[in-house]
C-alpha cells in the first residue's frame, strides 16, 4: 500500500492539472462540496475523506510547520482569522500562481488574518519554494505524512493522493466560515472573493 501511494504521488506531480503551462490560469468562482469530486481536464476525480462544512469547527489534524519542523494543530489556534490556501503542489504552475497571489496581493490584508499555504509537498520543498519565490511572509504547512488534513476535510483527491485546490477560511473561534473547492483542478480559486470574506471576518468581535 505504501509503495502504491508513493508511486501515485510521483505520477500525480507529473500529470496533475495544475502542471499545465498557462501564463494566466482561469479563475473559477464556482465550488463543489468537499467529499464529492473535482475534474482534471474534464475527467472526474473523487474526493476522499469526511467533508467539512461551514459553521462547524475545523477538524483537529496535525500538520508540519515548515519554519519550525514541528507539528501544529490549526483547530487549537485562536485570535486570528486563518486563510487556508490549499494546493496540490507548490512546484506546479497554477499552484505557484495561487501562492504568489496569496503572498503578494495578500500583503494588503490586515495583520489579524494569517495567510497559510497547505500542500502535501515535503516541508523542504515548501521552504525551497518560499525562498526562491521570495514569499517567506506566508506560513507553510505540510500534510505530507498521511494526508490527514485531506482525509479529515473531504479534500483528498483519489488517484492523485494530493489535496484538492481550495480556500478555507476559519474565524477567530476556530469555526469554518468559507469554503471554495475549485471544480476544475487546473483553475484558480476566486482569491479576491475570499479576501473580501476574510476581511469581513477580521472585523467581527
Amino acid at each position: 500500500m505504501k509503495s502504491k501511494t508513493t508511486l501515485g504521488l510521483v505520477f500525480a506531480f507529473l500529470f496533475v492539472g495544475c502542471a499545465t503551462p498557462q501564463p494566466k490560469p482561469p479563475v473559477d468562482s464556482g465550488s463543489v462540496q468537499p467529499g464529492t469530486s473535482v475534474t482534471r481536464g474534464g475527467k472526474p476525480l473523487a474526493l476522499l475523506g469526511t467533508p467539512i462544512s461551514k459553521g462547524k469547527p475545523l477538524p483537529s489534524v496535525l500538520l508540519v510547520d515548515t519554519a519550525t519542523m514541528k507539528e501544529v494543530d490549526l483547530s487549537q489556534e485562536r485570535g486570528k482569522v486563518l486563510f487556508l490556501s490549499i494546493v496540490p503542489s507548490v512546484d506546479t504552475k497554477v499552484c505557484e500562481a495561487q501562492t504568489h497571489f496569496l503572498g503578494e496581493e495578500g500583503d494588503r490584508l490586515p495583520a489579524t488574518i494569517q495567510r497559510i499555504t497547505i500542500s502535501r509537498d515535503l516541508p523542504f520543498a515548501q521552504k525551497r519554494f518560499a525562498e526562491e519565490a521570495k514569499l517567506t511572509d506566508i506560513r507553510y504547512l505540510s500534510d505530507y505524512k498521511a494526508g490527514d488534513l485531506g482525509k479529515a476535510t473531504g479534500l483528498l483527491v483519489d488517484e492523485l493522493m494530493l489535496l484538492a485546490r481550495a480556500v478555507v477560511i476559519v474565524d477567530r473561534q476556530g469555526v469554518v466560515r468559507y469554503i471554495q473547492v475549485v471544480p476544475e483542478i487546473s483553475h484558480l480559486p476566486d482569491m479576491e472573493g475570499a479576501f473580501e470574506k476574510a476581511v469581513e471576518l477580521a472585523k467581527e468581535k
